[in-house]
């Protein structure tokens, strides 16, 4: 006769609280001070010791990763919208400016992102969500690319390492907006089909 299944425990109640108050505190902290705030800071102000935090989160990444969840939905909600546009080319001009934002909400963001994504470690925090805004940065990149509005050699790697790379910029605060409007001119152009070269 098989063994009955042991029953899961329900988390305590203070528990939750505990780490929904750690998660609060962190989201207001890399709002204010960009993802290289102090741990140790963040966890005093939630009122819970470093025990504590580290039970809750092992890692700086770790944290971070939850946090971007109370920022996934309005990207979500974006990318979705997107999927409905009948100009697959504007459709992937929208959602790298989308994922742009995405990746402006804290200083320093792009960094911890662009990392998980060169090491491509299924056991690191940040690797599953990066993979999922790569994975649709691809879909609307071969969307236009079926359509023949971008070039056939272009990776969805590629764009997202170069939105990261002005999402940093705008972070850093020291590029004027028409300058990061030329840089995101320059990437488009770059992934624009080659116009053929008249003949003599």
């Amino acid at each position: 006769m098989p063994e009955a299944p042991i029953p899961q425990r329900r988390p305590r109640k203070d528990v939750i609280r505990n780490r929904n108050l750690l998660l609060e505190t962190a989201r207001r902290h890399f709002q204010q001070h960009g993802v290289n705030t102090s741990l140790e800071a963040i966890a005093r102000d939630a009122g819970v010791g470093p025990a504590t935090f580290y039970r809750h989160f092992p890692s700086r990444e770790a944290l971070l990763a939850e946090v971007l969840q109370f920022h996934s939905a309005e990207l979500q909600g974006r990318q979705q919208h997107l999927l409905g546009l009948t100009n697959p080319l504007e459709a992937l001009r929208e959602w790298l400016l989308a994922l742009e934002d995405y990746l402006s909400v804290f200083h320093g963001l792009p960094e911890p992102l662009v990392a998980a994504a060169r090491l491509c470690e299924q056991n690191h925090p940040l690797t599953h969500p990066c993979e999922q805004l790569m994975e649709t940065t691809s879909t609307f990149l071969q969307s236009a690319q079926h359509a023949g509005q971008v070039r056939q050699e272009v990776q969805g790697r590629d764009l997202f390492l170069a939105t990261a790379a002005i999402a940093w910029i705008r972070g850093n605060g020291s590029t004027d907006p028409l300058a990061v409007m030329g840089l995101r001119s320059l990437i488009e152009h770059g992934y624009h089909p080659q116009e053929a070269t008249p003949q003599n």
